[in-house]
C-alpha cells in the first residue's frame, strides 16, 4: 500500500541538499546520530517531514473516533493474530495444501538468500530477464532487487514512491509512503536526471503522469510480475494485496508469470477475518476508509502460472522469544512511525534498516543484534506507538526490553556502558545524588560555556542545556515544609 503523491507541500526558495541515509558494512552497528544529523540539517525536509506524518496520525484519529467499535476492532484483531501465531504451523500446511489445490506453486524459504535463489530459479526456468514488481518490504528486508540485478534481471518498481527511491538509488523511508522525505523539488530533480522531465516542473500531477508514461511501456514488455502480501487466508489458499495506485493488479496479470513474496506472520486462518484487517489498515495508514485496491488472489489466470514463496528469514526464531515474538502481529500499517516524535524529526533513513521508526526498533535487532544495538534508545518511551497500533502491539515496552537485552549482552558502547553504571551508582544513593545536582547546577551557573558545549559532550551537539534553577526542590522542601506538622 501506498499513499498519494504530496499535492500540499510548500515549495518555495533554494532547494537545501537533500538528507540521505548512511550506508553502513553489513553487521556493524550503524552510525544513527550522523545520518539523522544529515536529516536535521535539512530544516524545509524536516518541517514538511513532521507535518505530513503528524496529519497522517490526525486522519488517523478523526476516522477512528468516528467508528464506535473500533477498539473491539483493535482487540479482535489483536486476538486473531495470536492465536494465528501461536497455531501457525497448523495455518502454514492448510494454507499450502489450499493454495496447491487451487492451483498455485508453493516453495518455502528460510531465510533471503534462499528467497532470492528461489525467485531468481523461476524467472531463469521461464527465460524471464525483466521483472515489475509492486512495494514489498519482504522483498526489500531479503536484498532482492540487487540480487537479480546481479544476474541481468531487469527489477521496475511500479509503485510511485518505489520507484522515485528506486531512481535515486535510494532504500525507502517508510512502510507505506515511501519517499515521505522527500519534497516535490527533489522528485521533480530526480525524473529529471533518470526519466527526462523538466527540472523547473515540480507540479505533482506532471510528475506523476510522466513517470506513469515512462512506467507503463516497461510493464507492457515485462517477462514477469511480482507482488507482496498484506493477507494470506489458510481457509482458501488466497493472498489479498492492498494497494492506492492499482500497480499490484498490473504486476500480477499483465505478464504470464506472477510470484508473491509472502512472510510466514500473514496469515490469518479465514475469510470472515479479513474484514477486521481490512477496516483496520488504511483507517490506520493514511486514515482513509479503505485502500482504492483491495485485490484477492486465488489462482493462476488462463495461460499463466503463479507461484507463492512462503519466507521464515527469522521469523520462526523471533515467535520463540517470550518478550518479542508479538512483533509478528505487525500489518505494516505506519502509524506508529507516523505518530513518533523521534521519527518524523529524523528521518526513516536514519535508522539504517529496512523497518525504521518504532515497530523497527523492535523487529531490527532480531535480524541483527549487534548492527541495531543502539536503536533501542532512538526512543522516548511516550507510548504513543503503542496506542495507536491496530494490531495492539505493545510496542514501548518491548523497545524497553530490548535496551536490557542490549545491557545484559554487552552490545552497548564501552563509553555508554561506563556512563550507565556511574547514572546507576548514582542514582541509587540519595546522598550522592543530591551532592551532584547541587554541583551541576553550581557549574552551569560558573563555568565558561566551551566546558559544556565541546565535542565529548555528545548531549549538547543538538541540545541546549537548561537553565540552572536557584535551588532545587530538595531544598526548597527543606526550607518550606520540613518542619511542618502534618494536620490528621
Amino acid at each position: 500500500m501506498s499513499g498519494p503523491p504530496d499535492s500540499h507541500t510548500v515549495i518555495g526558495g533554494p532547494r537545501e541538499p537533500q538528507p540521505r541515509g548512511a550506508k553502513v558494512r553489513p553487521g556493524w552497528p550503524i552510525d544513527q546520530s550522523e545520518a539523522a544529523d544529515r536529516f536535521i540539517a535539512a530544516p524545509r525536509h524536516l518541517q514538511n517531514h513532521d507535518t505530513r506524518l503528524w496529519t497522517l496520525r490526525q486522519n488517523r484519529d478523526r476516522i477512528a473516533h468516528g467508528i464506535e467499535e473500533w477498539e473491539e476492532l483493535r482487540e479482535l484483531a489483536s486476538q486473531i493474530k495470536e492465536h494465528t501465531l501461536a497455531h501457525l504451523d497448523h495455518y502454514l500446511e492448510m494454507f499450502e495444501a489450499n493454495a496447491k489445490a487451487n492451483g498455485i506453486h508453493v516453495h518455502w524459504a528460510a531465510d533471503a538468500a534462499e528467497h532470492n535463489r528461489i525467485v531468481h530459479q523461476i524467472l531463469d526456468e521461464h527465460g524471464a530477464r525483466s521483472l515489475i514488481k509492486s512495494k514489498s518490504m519482504l522483498t526489500e528486508e531479503c536484498a532482492m532487487r540487487p540480487y537479480l540485478e546481479g544476474f541481468g534481471i531487469e527489477v521496475i518498481e511500479t509503485d510511485l514512491g518505489e520507484r522515485i527511491q528506486q531512481l535515486d538509488d535510494e532504500d525507502p523511508s517508510h512502510v507505506v509512503v515511501p519517499a515521505v522525505h522527500k519534497l516535490r523539488a527533489d522528485v521533480a530533480e530526480v525524473f529529471s536526471k533518470t526519466i527526462g522531465t523538466d527540472p523547473n516542473n515540480d507540479d505533482v500531477h506532471y510528475l506523476a503522469e510522466q513517470q506513469r508514461e515512462t512506467t507503463r511501456p516497461l510493464i507492457l514488455q515485462a517477462d514477469a510480475g511480482m507482488t507482496g502480501c498484506n493477507f494470506a487466508i489458510a481457509e482458501t489458499g488466497t493472498f489479498v494485496v492492498c494497494t492506492n495506485e492499482g500497480n499490484a493488479d498490473l504486476s500480477a496479470n499483465v505478464p504470464p508469470l506472477h510470484i508473491a513474496s509472502i512472510g510466514i506472520e500473514k496469515l490469518i486462518p479465514r475469510i470472515e477475518h479479513l474484514g477486521v484487517f481490512v477496516r483496520l489498515l488504511s483507517r490506520s495508514a493514511l486514515g482513509t476508509p479503505i485502500t482504492q485496491y483491495t485485490s484477492h488472489f486465488r489462482a493462476p489466470r488462463e495461460g499463466g502460472e503463479m507461484h507463492v514463496v512462503l519466507v521464515d528469514n527469522g521469523r520462526s526464531e523471533r515467535l520463540g522469544m517470550d518478550e518479542f515474538w508479538t512483533s509478528l502481529k505487525c500489518i505494516r500499517c505506519g502509524a506508529c512511525m507516523n505518530t513518533c516524535p523521534v521519527y518524523r524529526r529524523s528521518g526513516g533513513l536514519s535508522y539504517g534498516a529496512t523497518y525504521s521508526g518504532p515497530i523497527g526498533i523492535i523487529l531490527d535487532p532480531t535480524f541483527n543484534r549487534t548492527k541495531y544495538s543502539a536503536l533501542p534508545f532512538s526512543s522516548s518511551l511516550n507510548g504513543s506507538c503503542s496506542n495507536v497500533c491496530p494490531v495492539k502491539i505493545n510496542i514501548h515496552e518491548q523497545i524497553f526490553a530490548w535496551r536490557r537485552v542490549m545491557a545484559e549482552t554487552h552490545e552497548i558502547p564501552l563509553m555508554k556502558q561506563a556512563m550507565m553504571k556511574a547514572a546507576g551508582e548514582l542514582l541509587s544513593s540519595p546522598a550522592l545524588y543530591r551532592a551532584a545536582v547541587s554541583g551541576a547546577d553550581a557549574a552551569l551557573r560558573t563555568l565558561p560555556k566551551f566546558i559544556v558545549y565541546n565535542r565529548l559532550n555528545t548531549w549538547t551537539r543538538a541540545r541546549e542545556m537548561p537553565k540552572a534553577p536557584d535551588h532545587t526542590f530538595h531544598d526548597w522542601w527543606k526550607a518550606n515544609r520540613e518542619k511542618t506538622e502534618v494536620q490528621p
